[in-house]
């Protein structure tokens, strides 16, 4: 069944970066570039193609860049939310910002995922997936033997109807989270907390059974440390139309 694609998305901007040191110490993580073109608008860019009409962008590590940075976007309506008080973990930024995100499901989107396109849009693929009479939570997922950047042993298993499930420890899955999905925005109400993760969003709706994966058609890229620039690079350049 297929749905209107989700009007609004979260992009991750606010972490710290540790892993892409030195780089990080002077430009924010979702400012580097990879094959020319910061991370953070090769998302932007996803989005803006989609047809994705509003973009909350949450920032606190150099955020003065990033703001900057964000001014020069025209195609989309920019906002930032603003956590330079406090670091409040993708969880916690997602319940600061709801009433910047709205009532409706919405994207949430980290930066150092980068992919290269199948026939097509993955981000259209996954909102025709998304129902949300059978799901809390739909995840965009690649095959973790054939993506550039990943360095652990998967994240999930899909069943033939598309639900996921967590990895158990010492084992190896076939699908990793490609850092983008849907969400439900009442998942986060009214919760006591500032500070808190995402990931246990997943896995509760995993354990109830409503938990879906959308499998990515193309080739995955986790820009997540500096290595993993220049083979970025080199598998956009290869598939270079």
């Amino acid at each position: 069944m297929a749905h209107e694609i989700p009007s609004t998305a979260m992009v991750f901007a606010a972490g710290l970066g540790r892993r892409m040191l030195p780089l990080t110490q002077t430009t924010p993580k979702p400012l580097i570039k990879v094959g020319g073109r910061s991370m953070l608008d090769h998302m932007l860019d996803r989005f803006a193609e989609a047809g994705v009409r509003r973009v909350v962008v949450n920032v606190h590590h150099l955020a003065d860049q990033i703001e900057s940075h964000l001014a020069s976007r025209r195609d989309l309506e920019v906002i930032v939310s603003d956590e330079r008080d406090a670091l409040l973990d993708q969880g916690g930024g997602i319940a600061k910002a709801l009433p910047l995100l709205g009532e409706a499901p919405f994207f949430v989107a980290n930066t150092d995922a980068l992919w290269i396109e199948g026939p097509r849009r993955n981000l259209s693929r996954l909102a025709e997936t998304w129902d949300p009479a059978e799901m809390d939570v739909l995840l965009l997922v690649a095959a973790t033997a054939t993506s550039v950047g990943v360095d652990w042993p998967g994240d999930v298993f899909m069943d033939a109807a598309g639900r996921l499930s967590r990895r158990p420890e010492r084992e190896v899955a076939p699908f990793v989270y490609a850092g983008v999905g849907i969400l439900k925005p009442e998942l986060f109400a009214g919760r006591a907390e500032k500070i808190f993760p995402l990931a246990p969003f997943f896995w509760d709706a995993a354990g109830k059974g409503r938990l879906y994966g959308q499998r990515l058609d193309g080739v995955w890229l986790h820009v997540g440390e500096p290595h993993v620039i220049a083979e970025a690079e080199r598998e956009l350049e290869r598939n270079v139309s």
